[in-house]
């Protein structure tokens, strides 16, 4: 009966322990819901279903030991342990979740605890958690350097495709159509100007570390056309690296001042210990040559001259080993010394030794930009380039062509055709850098 009974309660706690943990990790669970929505949201705005070539995740809260990484196969199904084959072709993200969620709910999953019993584990349907962790590929074809396969990217357009694939191919059509040129040196252009920016904000860092400031000159950057927000970007990247250095060299600084003078303070320790050995070796000694004496006397046994001859030993033993720790922590706290020295010495010829190089490529990409502006200012009359971009997507009704421009957003699968259009125009002006600059700026603060 008691038996049962202890039975009884150990199941009982076995059960309060797994509906314990149960109501602790059901947020982690709506945590991977709001991430795996979140993780899916830009192709899910334009309506995008699950498709073959997609990688779906699938997590469960409280079984590790259930995360996958399945690929969509091109009969439309996953395979998932516990659940078989899943058709998850044609649906929604949050629809496939959904069916996922249901046919995971009915199941069970035995674990194993830390102290090696078996228990059951009953999964809930909240604690799933299914999303897009993968998407099937973009192609590019076309007036491009780089025509091919490139992986999909959440509110990727045909502007970032076009960019990740080496830009627009105008080796062909160069010689005949000099505006063409002008859009590929006008890439450059802005890819210099951001360079700059970055070239330049590296330098006032490197100077205000030498002059230990806590902020660098910003106003001191070349004004260029970058929108306002990369700037910020830049500098605030800039003066975070400066005080993560600047905080890191206090730290090391620190460490050594206070290993000099932990040492020093062991240093005085052990002098007074090796001056107290001192007089006990004396007056060990002392005390062996009056033992001695009385010994040649016949006063005192041959055993006593010996245990005093013992305690000298000891003594000058003791005086040794102390002496010896004595210089090890003197030797210690030069060497800390020595470190503390060569610290500051040492960070200003890195710093100084950065800042040459920095100084160096930052004329580079000077004189890289003022020939690609000379360039642009010699194309300032010309032709004006078009280019037509089709996007052939799958859709409902099979294949489908859309004519997009630029900025179109893609979805996972499409495939991009680009066609350069050169057409005639009376002239192609090129701004001066400062109408780029305010220009940029406005842009900037109106979408930021």
């Amino acid at each position: 009966m008691m038996w049962g009974s202890r039975l009884h309660t150990e199941h009982g706690s076995r059960l309060e322990t797994e509906s314990s943990r149960a109501r602790k990790r059901r947020g982690l669970a709506a945590g991977l819901v709001i991430a795996s929505l979140l993780s899916s949201l830009g192709p899910a705005k334009a309506g995008y279903t699950i498709a073959a070539g997609d990688v779906i995740e699938i997590l469960v809260a409280r079984v590790p030991e259930l995360q996958r990484r399945v690929t969509v196969q091109p009969d439309g199904r996953i395979s998932f342990p516990v659940l078989g084959s899943v058709a998850v072709a044609g649906l929604s993200a949050s629809e496939m979740e959904s069916r996922i969620q249901a046919m995971m709910a009915s199941k069970v999953f035995r674990q194993r605890s830390s102290d090696g019993r078996e228990y059951v584990v009953a999964i809930e349907a909240d604690e799933v958690t299914a999303s897009v962790a993968q998407y099937r590929p973009v192609y590019i074809k076309g007036d491009v350097s780089k025509p091919g396969e490139l992986p999909f990217r959440p509110q990727m357009t045909v502007r970032h495709l076009v960019a990740v694939s080496g830009g627009y191919d105008l080796l062909r059509q160069r010689t005949g159509n000099p505006a063409l040129l002008s859009v590929e040196l006008s890439n450059e252009s802005q890819w210099l100007w951001l360079e700059l920016a970055r070239s330049e904000a590296r330098v006032l860092r490197l100077q205000a570390t030498l002059g230990d400031a806590a902020q660098i000159a910003v106003e001191r950057l070349t004004p260029s056309p970058i929108p306002s927000i990369r700037i910020a970007e830049i500098e605030k990247l800039e003066t975070d690296q400066l005080r993560a250095e600047q905080s890191d060299h206090d730290r090391e600084k620190s460490y050594l001042n206070r290993s000099i003078k932990l040492a020093d303070q062991q240093a005085k320790v052990l002098a007074a210990q090796e001056a107290k050995e001192e007089q006990g070796t004396q007056a060990d000694i002392e005390e062996l040559r009056k033992v001695e004496e009385m010994f040649g006397k016949g006063a005192l046994p041959s055993p006593r001259v010996t245990d005093a001859r013992r305690a000298v030993l000891l003594s000058s033993t003791r005086k040794l080993q102390t002496g010896a720790q004595l210089m090890e922590v003197k030797k210690r706290q030069d060497e800390y010394a020595r470190q503390l020295e060569r610290l500051d010495d040492r960070r200003r010829i890195k710093l100084l030794q950065d800042l040459h190089d920095a100084r160096t490529a930052l004329n580079q990409i000077r004189v890289r930009l003022q020939t690609v502006e000379e360039k642009l200012s010699s194309l300032a009359r010309g032709h004006k380039s078009g280019v037509e971009v089709a996007i052939v997507r799958r859709g409902e009704k099979g294949l489908e062509t859309i004519i997009a421009n630029e900025d179109f957003e893609l979805q996972p699968g499409d495939v991009v055709e680009v066609t350069l259009q050169p057409e005639a125009s009376p002239g192609l002006v090129r701004p001066s850098v400062a109408g780029v600059a305010a220009g940029a700026q406005a842009a900037a603060k109106t979408n930021p």
